[in-house]
């Protein structure tokens, strides 16, 4: 069961507490100085020390800290008959792991000895037993026909129960979750080729979705209150919520919504539009000038900026604001330094290209795809990144100006495992996860087809141009190249199709605390 050293100067009182802990399975050994503790850890393993913090000789602080300095990961428990502040505070601030106050009874101690030592198999049993539960009300879900706003209610289950078992480490009960996950994938994508060029054309309700985002939430809290709108590319709703920690530490949540980003879920496309408040045919039409296809070289995100003071423009909002697009760490760093010259702003609107970026190296680079080697590596990159970058450091200082904050994304991205067949001109575009040309050659039960651009408000440079997607994990690959394309971007993330994961995307109200 464990091993415990108690350290307690009258330890002949504590007979029953002890007989009690052996009867358990518990093995104690027994000190009445904190000398003799001291030099009992030097010695040998213990899973657990109680001390006494009033015993002669040294103080049990003082023992702590020589215990500390000794074995660094053995979990202390205070006791106490003080309950003076200053004690408590030296206490915590040396790291124990609990603090009892005597006279302390049995049961107190076995409390604190299951919560220290076997903590991680309780959490682990129970949000099993919580999934099993949990996994019939998905299921009797999934077989009923869902609205919009009930598959962002079943994604953020989704994701819940996704980091809940990644805590919980059983490998058994993930296995389940992930069939889950993935039937819950392919009916998501079944739903989105049945509504979304209704939403699009107005024949089904269109839900909150990306383009609409500006007009509807961001624009009415300009003016009120100072904002800031961070679009941090290619963040996931289980991205964000490992983030969310951190960033709550300074900013408390108003809002969470899960929104609809638009297809093709890339960026040239979907945060274009963000900025347009257009959709990508109506930006072509409208602004021709700013609108890159998919044959032109360089980058098809150029003028954003222009976009967004289009749309304001339109909307009639007069106001100071500003636009900064993030690309690298020199000028995330530069933004910090030049703060002062945005500060004054009524909305500040700031993009973070670096998930988007870990997301190309980890394809590109071994060191990284073996450093983010699955979802939750992936995910811890993620935030390891986050809480050393300069974005968080921007934050920080929008929150001491009392800066309210937006946080949202253009897409997500999916991990891809399943290779697809497809063939395309010469000049076929190169993404992944949706091809757009001529004379395309594809299971069409495998993809999801738009034969007219025009009715996905997607533009159609040729009369016989047609967009196929890719759906769930899968990923196109050319037949004349099929074993090069499979064993590169096989396990990969991308984005461009059509999953839970790249079109159910994050949009955080926060004000700061």
């Amino acid at each position: 069961m464990g091993k415990i050293l108690w350290a307690d100067d009258e330890i002949d009182l504590l007979k029953p507490h002890i007989l009690f802990l052996e009867s358990k399975g518990y093995k104690v050994d027994r000190v009445t100085n904190g000398i003799d503790a001291v030099e009992r850890v030097e010695e040998q393993h213990f899973d657990i020390v109680f001390l006494d913090e009033n015993m002669p000789g040294i103080s049990g602080l003082e023992a702590l800290t020589k215990i500390k300095e000794i074995s660094p990961l053995v979990p202390v428990v205070m006791i106490t008959k003080s309950e003076e502040e200053y004690i408590m505070e030296e206490a915590i601030g040396s790291k124990i792991a609990d603090y009892l106050i005597k006279p302390v009874n049995p049961s107190q101690i076995l409390l604190s000895l299951k919560k220290i030592l076997n903590q991680a198999q309780l959490v682990s049993q129970k949000t099993n037993v919580n999934y099993q539960q949990e996994f019939r009300q998905l299921g009797m879900q999934l077989n009923n026909r869902m609205d919009a706003t009930e598959w962002t209610e079943m994604y953020k289950k989704l994701v819940y129960w996704e980091l809940e078992l990644e805590q919980a480490e059983d490998g058994a009960m993930k296995e389940i979750f992930d069939m889950q996950k993935k039937e819950a994938n392919q009916l998501f994508c079944d739903f989105i080729e049945d509504n979304y060029l209704d939403w699009l054309n107005g024949t089904e309700e269109m839900p909150y979705m990306l383009h609409n985002m500006i007009r509807t939430r961001v624009l009415p809290k300009i003016g009120k209150e100072k904002l800031a709108v961070l679009v941090i590319d290619n963040l996931r709703y289980d991205q964000w919520k490992v983030l969310e920690p951190i960033i709550g530490k300074s900013y408390q949540k108003d809002d969470e919504y899960v929104i609809y980003s638009i297809l093709p879920t890339a960026t040239h496309y979907a945060r274009n539009a963000f900025f347009a408040g257009l959709l990508p045919s109506e930006i072509e039409k409208k602004f021709p000038q700013y609108w890159r296809y998919e044959e032109d070289e360089g980058s098809k995100n150029q003028f954003e900026k222009e976009l967004l003071e289009q749309q304001l423009k339109r909307l009639s909002k007069q106001c100071r604001w500003s636009y900064h697009k993030i690309t690298n760490l020199e000028a995330g760093k530069r933004l910090n330094d030049q703060f002062n010259q945005i500060k004054d702003n009524d909305v500040n609107f700031v993009v973070y290209n670096f998930v988007d970026m870990l997301s190309h190296a980890r394809t590109e680079m071994e060191v990284i795809r073996e450093l983010a080697n699955d979802e939750p590596a992936y995910r811890s990159l993620t935030k390891s990144w986050f809480e050393h970058s300069p974005l968080h450091e921007l934050i920080m200082k929008f929150k001491d100006l009392g800066v309210r904050l937006i946080i949202t994304t253009d897409h997500g991205t999916v991990k891809v495992t399943k290779p697809v067949k497809i063939v395309g001109e010469r000049n076929t575009n190169t993404n992944l996860r949706y091809k757009v040309g001529r004379g395309l050659s594809y299971n069409a039960k495998e993809v999801f087809v738009v034969n007219k651009p025009t009715e996905a408000f997607l533009p159609q440079i040729k009369l016989s141009n047609e967009y196929v997607f890719a759906r769930d994990a899968d990923f196109f690959v050319y037949p004349n190249n099929y074993n090069h394309f499979v064993n590169h971007y096989g396990n990969t993330f991308q984005h461009g199709g059509i999953s839970m994961e790249e079109m159910l995307i994050p949009f955080i109200e926060l004000q700061p605390k």
